[in-house]
């Protein structure tokens, strides 16, 4: 079974890493708590729709941009089109 929240916080990671951001600049940017960005990169927060913006956006991401990798990732374990 799927772990969609691992799966999230793995691309929020991927591309603050990219990007040469700590966890904590990452958090005060997005003005949400070290903490909650913690927890949703390790996939243990069930994030809203609004925090999961506030993470996407100082990251150059959108929420569509966010699914579409996690759609990416379906293609190659499911064999999709």
């Amino acid at each position: 079974m799927r772990n969609i929240k691992l799966e999230i916080g793995q691309v929020v990671r991927q591309r603050r890493e990219m990007l040469g951001l700590l966890q904590s600049q990452l958090a005060v940017i997005s003005g949400i708590s070290l903490r909650t960005l913690q927890s949703v990169e390790t996939g243990k927060a069930n994030p809203s729709i609004e925090t999961l913006m506030e993470i996407a956006d100082p990251l150059g991401l959108t929420l569509t941009l966010v699914l579409k990798d996690l759609s990416k990732k379906d293609e190659i374990i499911y064999g999709g089109d």
